[in-house]
This record gives C-alpha cells, structure tokens and sequence, in this order.
C-alpha cells in the first residue's frame, strides 16, 4: 500500500462519516436524554464530552504517529539499506522536528512510530478506524511484545474486553499471555487478573491525565512530582544493582554535596572503585541525554578530583545515565588524558550500557506499576 493510496482511503473515511451535516461521531448529541436530575445530567453530558472528544484526537494521534512511521520507513527503502543510514535519518528528523515543535519527536519516538507502522501495516483501514477503541497508549504498550502470537492476543483481548492501558500494561509486564498457556486452570488465572486490575478499568477518563494526548495538543503537565519520585527509586535500585553486578564497588554517598565558592552542587551517586582505584559518579536524568548534562558530569569530575581524590588515586569517572533510553544511555567522561585506560577498564569493572540500560527500563516499569493508583 502506497503513501498516496493510504492518505486517499483516510479522506474518504473522513468524509464518509458526515451525514445529513451531523457526524456520526455526535455522540454527545444523539445519546443525550434529559432526567429530572440536573447534577446527574450536567455529569454526564461533561463525561461524554470529555469521552468523544478524546477519541477524536486517539484517532488523530494514531494517524499521526503511523504516517510518519510510514514516511520515515519509505525514506530509509529508498536510500542506502544499511542501519546506519536509518538510524542518521531518524536522528537528522528528530532534530529538526524538535526545533520546530519542541517534544514528542525525539528519537526514540520517531523509532516508535516506524515500528508501529511495520508491525500494524493495516491500521488505517476504514474498516478499523470506524471502530477503534484502543489508544496511542495501548499500541506503545504492544510495541514491546517481540512475540508476534502473543502481540496479536493482546491487541484482540485489550480491544474485546476493552481494557485500560494500565490493565493491559500490567498484563504485558506479568506474562499473562504465556501463564494463561501454561495453566491447566485458565479460569483461576483469568479471575486474578480481573480482580488486580479492578481498579484500572474503574477509571474511564484516565485518558484526561494522559501526558502523550496533552503533548500532542501542545499541553504541559506538571510531572515533577512524578519525576523525582521516578528518579528516587532509580537511584534507589541502581545503588544496590551496581553493588551486585558491578566488580570492586563500595558505596560512598547518594547525593553528595559538593561545595564551591559561589553554590552547591549534589551528585545522585558516588562509589569507590578499589580495582580501578578511583571514584565513579553517578548522575540520573528523566529526560533524555543532553550535551549540557555531560558539561555538567565534566564539571562535577573536576570538582571531585580536585576536593576528594588522594594522591594514589586514579581520575574520577563520571557516568550520566538517561532514563529515556537511547544510543546515550551510558556516558562517561574520564579527564586528565587517561581516557584510553579506562575505556578498557569500563566494560571489565563495571556493568556495560546494555545491562545498565535493563536495569533502569526495569526499575521504570515497577515505578509504573506501583504507581497506577496515584
């Protein structure tokens, strides 16, 4: 299916959803029937308008998100077939992209987008638009499923069944798929699962405190609240992941206070690591990597060599890690010339990007799930 032909077939389901200058999607108008209780009417009527205006734009965002999928994907088919040149393309649009609209188009959102485009090719059908229950949320959700068997239950389930995105989210990160084929009693499975997502489905405008929708209605919420909590128990998690996996660490301080004469400074982390004889610091983000926050680990490296660091002591390393994973998730800036030393020292001594980028994706979705109700 061509570009052109998918945007032909899009307008002709938008046009055909006007009839008589009423839309079929009025629900708010043809549904409406007056009672005698004006509190228990003027609730409903709010609700339904919330309800119908947010799967106007569910469709819109959905829309959105699979046309540039599709875009970039035809961009990279018709130049050089090699992942560096896919992953130079993305790059160079989220880039220009951000400049111009500012969030949501990172990279890793873009690498989302081409992704949802490939594994659901037939998503803007008319037939599918006309009754499409699941949210941009719900599809993110289904992009972590490698299994294609498992995926396509979920998609099939959340829809009938018409789950929330914090049920099927927590569906995914339990397994449930694979327990319900393993179980001799699918009925006992089935019923644990309704009865601890009970709550979830309870909520039916969760969608009015959705960040993705807010974003892409050019909306800001106040999440840093959220973040700090988020990043406390990263950092939390990290401190005895690093003690486990990482070879010679000894704990020093979490946020340790670093003084100079105009301010103070606090690091998320620092250890001692006596194989590599030197301090390691830690520095946690929410958002994704930036140059200024590795400017910002070359200053603290600085300020500890030069307060901390004992004449035996090699130069402090300094790692900044991005809880928005992507090709930066580990970066570590090692100063005083002795950066060939510990590059090969790094991956010996210490846990590699990859496991650190397990562990705070992990620690995420726990935060996810232990925070549903708040």
């Amino acid at each position: 299916m061509d570009f052109e032909h998918i945007v032909e077939k899009n307008t002709e389901y938008n046009q055909s959803i006007v009839q008589n200058g009423v839309s079929q999607n009025d629900e708010l108008v043809v549904g409406y029937k007056e009672t005698e209780d004006l509190l228990q009417d003027a609730i409903l009527i709010i609700d339904k308008a919330k309800e119908v205006a947010y799967q106007a734009v569910n469709v819109a965002l959905i829309q959105r998100n699979w046309l540039l999928g599709h875009r970039i994907d035809v961009e990279i088919l018709h130049g050089e077939q090699r992942a560096d040149y896919g992953e130079a393309v993305i790059n160079k649009l989220a880039l220009d992209l951000t400049s111009h609209y500012g969030k949501g188009f990172d990279a890793s959102n873009l690498y989302k987008f081409l992704q949802f485009s490939r594994l659901f090719p037939e998503i803007l059908d008319a037939a599918r638009l006309k009754s499409l229950s699941l949210t941009w949320s719900h599809y993110r959700s289904l992009l972590r499923v490698d299994n294609k068997g498992a995926r396509d239950w979920y998609l099939k389930e959340a829809a009938s069944q018409m789950w929330s995105t914090r049920t099927l989210d927590r569906n995914i990160a339990s397994q449930y798929y694979f327990r319900l084929l393993k179980s001799q009693d699918k009925q006992a499975v089935e019923d644990e699962m309704k009865q601890k997502t009970k709550s979830f489905q309870n909520d039916k405008l969760e969608f009015v405190k959705n960040p993705v929708v807010a974003e892409f209605l050019g909306l800001s919420l106040n999440s840093s609240f959220v973040e700090t909590e988020l990043e406390s128990a990263i950092i939390s998690n990290l401190q005895q992941f690093l003690l486990e996996l990482g070879k010679g660490f000894s704990f020093v301080a979490r946020q340790k206070l670093v003084r100079t004469e105009k301010r103070n400074y606090y690091i998320d982390l620092v250890f001692y690591n006596y194989i590599l004889k030197c301090f390691v610091l830690f520095d946690l983000k929410t958002d994704t990597i930036s140059h200024q926050d590795v400017g910002q680990m070359d200053m603290y490296v600085r300020m500890f060599d030069e307060q901390m660091k004992g004449e035996s002591d090699n130069p402090t390393i300094g790692i900044v890690l991005s809880s928005d994973t992507d090709a930066d998730i580990a970066k570590y800036s090692v100063l005083h010339d002795n950066d060939h030393l510990f590059q090969a020292k790094y991956m010996l001594y210490m846990p590699s990007e990859e496991e650190l980028r397990k562990e705070i994706e992990q620690q995420k979705e726990v935060f996810r799930l232990q925070h549903l109700d708040n």
